[in-house]
């Protein structure tokens, strides 16, 4: 099998520089290697695996001759090129928002919906972040018991915002801890010692764009039914790294707290830590620089008939984003998809 020409675009964000992390800790196998930016970060030096690269402008002729590239650059960054991958033979491997619901693109977590993969036209989309770590706790336990009804409350960490967000989350803290006034900028409200029950846009049926992703990506991955009632109320935590979700699951069919526990204790990409009578549960400290999922709290749903609740906790810039993204790129290598 003929090894990939591969390129990471945005290259030195902090989601690109976790790509490039992985890629070396996963073994990726490769040709050749380019780092890509904007005309901003272009021209500086990224080491990677002993050898040092210089940044290039990302231009569509930055593309001629390569076959995977993986993006964390945005949005509109990755609907000007990804047209221009395409058209020159590649596969982008894009972690923005812009084609996750379009239904010719395949938004894909590696080891759950891998099939879908077979279906790309060039473009295969990274789910976001809070729907991420959730797929890989979700798509076992439906297979065993199909999943009825759906109710989802997460505790985002800044970092998802990117490292301007980051920024803020110190500062606003050295400033409460001083006495000092503090103008906010990344978020709408003081992050520091705060709790921020918004994330991304309000739509018009009451929702964050945030929410309406989980509730809409999980209906793709999954297959589930359009009208599968599922909600999310989606919260920013001052944590700098670490996603963490309260999961409130109905069940079609009765499925008991340890058989849950067996069944994601054996499950890809999950840890169970479940003994709350010794404090045993998983907290964002748990999750950071780690690449499980990490499930814990585990117990019968009081409301729901044949439910489950229980808490997840994931690095956000791994499981996230970078990990599943360089997990896609290794699958679509492994099944010569490109």
């Amino acid at each position: 099998m003929k090894k990939p020409n591969i390129a990471i675009l945005g290259a030195t964000g902090v989601v690109g520089r976790e790509i490039a992390e992985i890629t070396t800790e996963l073994g990726v196998e490769f040709n050749s290697i380019k780092f890509l930016s904007s005309a901003k970060s272009a021209g500086s030096k990224i080491e990677f695996q002993g050898k040092e690269y210089i940044v290039e402008e990302a231009v569509p002729e930055s593309f001629n001759d390569i076959n995977i590239v993986m993006a964390s650059a945005g949005g509109s960054t990755s609907k000007i090129f990804a047209p221009e991958i395409v058209k020159r033979g590649g596969v982008i491997i894009d972690n923005s928002s812009a084609f996750r619901m379009d239904k010719d693109v395949p938004l894909v977590i590696a080891n759950v919906n891998d099939e879908d993969l077979r279906k790309h036209k060039g473009v295969i989309s990274n789910p976001n972040c809070s729907t991420s770590q959730l797929m890989l706790i979700l798509k076992p336990l439906h297979e065993r018991a199909k999943i009825k009804r759906l109710i989802v409350s997460t505790y985002q960490a800044v970092s998802g915002a990117g490292l301007k967000a980051m920024n803020e989350l110190t500062a606003n803290t050295k400033a409460a801890l001083n006495g000092e006034k503090f103008t906010n900028e990344a978020f709408k409200k003081p992050i520091a010692f705060n709790v921020i029950p918004q994330i991304d846009v309000f739509e018009e049926n009451g929702y964050t764009k945030e929410e309406m992703k989980v509730t809409n990506e999980t209906k793709k991955i999954l297959h589930l039914p359009d009208n599968t009632p599922i909600s999310c109320t989606a919260v920013r935590v001052p944590v700098y790294r670490g996603h963490s979700e309260a999961v409130d699951i109905e069940f079609k069919e009765k499925i008991t707290p340890d058989e849950v526990r067996e069944i994601l204790s054996r499950s890809f990409g999950v840890e169970v830590i479940d003994n709350p009578q010794d404090y045993e549960y998983p907290t964002t400290r748990d999750a950071d620089g780690a690449n499980p999922v990490f499930a814990g709290r585990i117990r019968k749903n009081l409301a729901f008939e044949n439910g489950i609740s229980l808490w997840c906790v994931a690095d956000n810039l791994r499981i996230g984003a970078a990990l599943n993204t360089v997990r896609i790129c290794k699958k679509v290598i492994e099944m010569e998809l490109y």
